[in-house]
């Protein structure tokens, strides 16, 4: 019977897809389907991660406890070959702050905020605010000297109203715009609305910047705007902050492959979170789901042809810290080209396709999606040949290894809105997403790692740079000092 269903399902699909699924995946992913609806752990073990450790900010005592976790979980699994992975860079972690703003130099009054990350260790700045709009270069240049000397004040997203086809920037490079242009800081206005407060980074580069960067409500910051255009008014800004060198430690569970054991599929996805919450959403349902991926096979006793490594990267929010330091010592060892294949789970939910830079591997991802489609009617096998920057997969990206992940979910709840802040709770996270996250993601990661010949290739440095411009993603690596091309 199960030969008969096997069969029955490559007869259905192309002969091109045909060539890249192996007819007995059919029966490994039912498997993995039974396992994972009867057995999984990812909802359960992220609930008691947010209950016992709280945040997991890089370098404090939580982020070590996270680490343990994760580490101790893997090993629970049956996994002998864990290990930490350490690194030491420098960090940063929010200390005092009070912003106020008014007309009256002598009788400003407090706003609500929350430091942005890698703002300086200390600042007192009293300054005239400008409104720069949406914070992008044109907003700068059409408005030359505007901000000289003074404090930017530009909205996070594209502000309603704005000329169509304006590309919006992460709100480290809208810093990184406000500095270059002579700002001497900036306040970036939330686009949440409940007065929710944003934290993140606003170092392109992982490092201190030189002027203090705020976050405000997006109703205070609204109105604020407003009565900008009727006086002048001005900002005090008092913080301190700490930063200096921290340890680290990506954590790592390796299946060693069956016959090409130097070939390298990694899925990861980032433990570390902000401190403003428990990181429920930003990244624990990427996070436990990679684990629970490790736990399935483990449960399964599955060893696919090439060996697989499932990754907990720390470090993630302040600069892609974990990610860089794999990459850095893969190169430094000379394992880098040992990687096929990169799969990142950053906040992916519920997915209802499967993305990658790799064009060449549509063919795979489709078949591999088909088979998921006969379990979960609700998975559209939907496919994205495309990327973005500002998540683990990037540091692997610039140097060609392909890359990839679900596409086309949702996140849970209303969960948007609580991105980066105070309310990403556990309560955000749903237990039926977060299993098809798993379920779809073990599969892909299967595939992938068992194809008998894998139509992915790494990009040669001519590549990567066509394949940037391509996905509209220089002037951002620009902006951070990462576009290394003429």
């Amino acid at each position: 019977m199960k030969f008969f269903v096997s069969f029955l399902f490559v007869g259905l699909i192309s002969s091109a897809i045909q060539g890249q699924v192996k007819p007995e995946w059919t029966e490994v992913f039912q498997k993995m389907n039974t396992e994972i609806d009867q057995h999984s752990k990812a909802y359960s073990s992220l609930k008691t991660a947010t209950e016992t450790i709280g945040h997991r900010l890089t370098g404090s005592e939580n982020g070590k406890k996270a680490e343990t976790f994760a580490y101790n979980l893997l090993k629970s699994y049956g996994f002998k070959d864990v290990k930490y992975q350490p690194f030491e860079v420098e960090s940063w972690s929010r200390g005092t702050l009070s912003v106020k703003i008014g007309t009256d130099l002598n009788n400003l009054q407090t706003v609500k905020s929350v430091s942005l990350a890698h703002a300086p260790v200390k600042a007192n700045v009293k300054l005239e605010l400008v409104d720069m709009g949406n914070g992008l270069e044109e907003d700068y240049i059409n408005n030359p000297g505007k901000v000289t000397g003074k404090i930017a004040v530009v909205y996070l997203g594209i502000l309603p109203g704005s000329k169509a086809g304006l590309k919006n920037l992460h709100r480290s490079e809208k810093t990184a715009l406000s500095t270059k242009y002579g700002a001497k800081g900036i306040i970036i206005i939330n686009t949440a609305t409940g007065g929710i407060l944003l934290t993140g980074t606003a170092s392109v580069t992982g490092k201190l910047i030189p002027d203090p960067a705020v976050c405000i409500g997006k109703e205070d910051g609204l109105k604020l705007k407003d009565e900008m255009k009727k006086a002048t008014h001005y900002a005090s800004i008092d913080m301190t902050n700490q930063s200096g060198l921290i340890k680290a430690r990506n954590v790592i569970a390796t299946i060693k492959g069956k016959t090409m054991p130097k070939e390298k599929v990694i899925v990861g996805g980032h433990l570390d979170s902000w401190d403003l919450a428990t990181g429920a959403i930003d990244n624990g349902i990427g996070s436990f789901a990679v684990i629970d991926m490790a736990r399935t096979y483990m449960a399964l006793k599955l060893q696919p042809e090439r060996t697989v490594e499932f990754v907990l990267f720390m470090g993630e929010e302040e600069g892609l810290l974990g990610s860089r330091a794999y990459v850095d010592q893969a190169m430094k060892n000379k394992t880098l080209d040992q990687v096929r294949y990169m799969l990142n789970y950053d906040m992916t939910n519920d997915p209802k396709g499967f993305s990658t830079t790799i064009a060449e591997s549509k063919d795979l991802f489709v078949g591999i999606g088909a088979i998921a489609q006969t379990f979960d009617t609700s998975y559209k096998n939907l496919f994205n040949n495309g990327a973005g920057l500002h998540s683990d997969h990037q540091p692997f990206m610039l140097q060609g290894i392909p890359t990839g992940g679900g596409a086309g979910g949702r996140l849970p709840n209303n969960a948007g809105p609580c991105y980066h802040a105070d309310c990403d709770d556990f309560k955000l996270v749903d237990e039926k997403g977060l299993k098809n996250t798993v379920r779809n993601g073990a599969m892909l990661l299967y595939g992938i790692a068992d194809s008998k010949e894998l139509k992915s290739r790494r990009f040669t440095d001519t590549e990567v740079r066509d394949f940037m411009i391509k996905n509209n993603l220089k002037e951002a690596l620009e902006i951070a000092g990462e576009w290394r091309w003429k």
